[in-house]
């Protein structure tokens, strides 16, 4: 099975650029920045709503409570959320109208200010894939670059399958590319 391509940080920056040039940037930004920085799964991102990212303050969360219903396995798992992550999330929420901000609002909406699902995310995301030259990269590319590249910095695979919400090492295992790169690299750490 041919599995999506990690992103390089060309890309990524093709990608963040391509997004300032659609008809709803902030959102296709934030939809990108989920899975590039925390490995969310797309149906994740599509299924959540503004009060799983802001608290009753309008803080943006430092984790996200995903329920068994929002997950892929119907089991819940905590996704952790870094600084820049945040900073993303805040801007993007900051361009929402005050409507657009209660709790059980979806978080990522169509034109028509209905929530995706997720094959509707996974079709947006490839059209600002191909728009942008990247025509092999998939909704499930950003995933794999963030265990990827979590990897390639030492991150070690137990941790990284919790990042991930995965049960078994082998499948975060699958996620992680290895290239000319990272096996020229662990040769010089001899």
């Amino acid at each position: 099975m041919k599995q999506a391509p990690v992103l390089s940080e060309k890309d990524i920056k093709r990608v963040l650029q391509k997004c300032t040039q659609t008809a709803f940037p902030q959102r296709n930004r934030c939809v990108f920045m989920l899975g590039w920085l925390s490995g969310m799964r797309i149906g994740e991102i599509a299924a959540l709503c503004v009060g799983d990212v802001l608290n009753a303050r309008g803080e943006v969360r430092t984790e996200i409570a995903l329920s068994a219903t929002q997950t892929k396995g119907d089991e819940a798992r905590t996704v952790l959320i870094n600084t820049q992550l945040q900073g993303e999330i805040a801007a993007y929420v900051s361009s929402l109208g005050k409507l657009q901000r209660e709790a059980t609002v979806p978080l990522i909406t169509s034109k028509t200010k209905k929530r995706f699902s997720a094959n509707g995310l996974c079709q947006l995301m490839l059209r600002l894939y191909d728009d942008t030259g990247l025509d092999k990269a998939t909704s499930h590319s950003t995933r794999r670059t963030f265990i990827s590249t979590l990897a390639h910095k030492g991150i070690n695979v137990r941790v990284l399958a919790a990042l991930a919400g995965h049960k078994n090492i082998s499948t975060t295992q699958r996620y992680i590319e290895v290239g000319e790169h990272q096996l020229r690299a662990a040769v010089e750490m001899v």
